[in-house]
């Protein structure tokens, strides 16, 4: 029991000065670092850096790299932030260009019919929270049913499984939440 407390306090002084100290005052910052998938400093399967990057695009568009499984945010001087993201399985990758037309903090789900007849095991919806398999933000790509989202499963970061959304850490997708506006292009090079 002593354990567990000195876990608890150590995770609860890291916390104060991590970027969980950005999540809402709603949700319980330890439940997010037992449980939620990922927030507690980047420190996902895939570190977010700071990268070179070469290419004819203005800072602050998003450049989705489905093969290589990164996120890259253009920055100014020919550099971006690179993130690590899930992508769509096979049958379900996707290309493009889009917009981002709305962004959401702790995001309800309401999964869409074709995915309810593929999996009719899934609830017909989930408010936001740390068990929702959106994460802790979501940025919705034009009209399509795509996403970048958090995600309660940070051990999918990197890999090929999702339904075509693209996965982030939430310590991820909560950085990159903050840095992007409605409006901002993103590119999903297939």
């Amino acid at each position: 029991m002593t354990r567990l407390l000195s876990v608890i306090l150590t995770a609860a002084t890291l916390l104060g000065s991590s970027s969980l100290a950005m999540a809402d005052q709603e949700f319980n910052p330890l439940l997010q670092l037992f449980g939620g998938g990922g927030m507690g400093g980047g420190s996902g399967p895939i570190p977010r850096t700071t990268v070179s990057f070469q290419g004819n695009y203005a800072p602050g568009t998003i450049i989705v790299d489905t093969r290589e499984r990164r996120l890259y945010l253009v920055q100014e001087g020919g550099r971006a932030l690179r993130y690590g993201i899930g992508v769509g399985r096979d049958g379900f990758r996707w290309g493009g260009v889009h917009r981002i037309t709305a962004k959401k903090e702790w995001p309800s789900w309401t999964p869409p019919a074709q995915m309810l007849r593929r999996r009719p095991d899934l609830p017909r919806h989930m408010v936001g929270g740390p068990d929702n398999p959106l994460g802790a933000r979501a940025m919705y790509l034009g009209s399509t049913l795509y996403r970048i989202h958090g995600s309660n499963e940070p051990e999918t970061i990197g890999q090929a499984v999702s339904s075509g959304c693209f996965r982030m850490v939430n310590d991820d997708v909560i950085d990159l939440y903050n840095r992007v506006q409605v409006g901002a292009t993103v590119i999903v090079k297939n």
